[in-house]
């Protein structure tokens, strides 16, 4: 005869009691959102390459791709930025014994991220 032990039932908001919580399961649930851009840019490069650009810009138009692709421009800004905010917590970085503080390497993770985003906005908007 097998004992039965107690299991007490599963919260399934237990991640709403902690902002910290709540914050680490959108940033993995924006997850899906960064593979759709993904897969989006890949059927952009598939369409390029197989030269049947204006099926794809037939399909982009669409408004729920548009709707889409703007809900996953924020979850994918707001992916990047907690991501960035955590590499502190995630890496020590020491020079000469001395701990670099957070705040210089999140500076720094945010500045190359908008650096880069500009560098690459003007290679793309810039007049042919």
């Amino acid at each position: 005869m097998n004992p039965v032990t107690y299991r007490p039932p599963r919260d399934r908001l237990w991640f709403v009691r902690s902002r910290a919580y709540t914050v680490f399961v959108l940033r993995e649930a924006t997850s899906v959102f960064v593979a759709w851009a993904t897969v989006y840019v890949l059927l952009l490069v598939s369409a390029v390459l197989s030269g049947n650009l204006p099926g794809f810009i037939a399909f982009s138009q669409q408004i729920w791709v548009v709707a889409l692709n703007v809900v996953a421009l924020i979850a994918t800004a707001f992916h990047s930025v907690t991501f960035l905010n955590l590499a502190p917590k995630a890496t020590v970085v020491r020079l000469d014994g001395w701990r670099v503080p957070a705040f210089m390497i999140q500076g720094g993770n945010h500045s190359a991220w908008i650096g880069l985003s500009i560098l690459i906005a003007y290679f793309i908007m810039r007049s042919p």
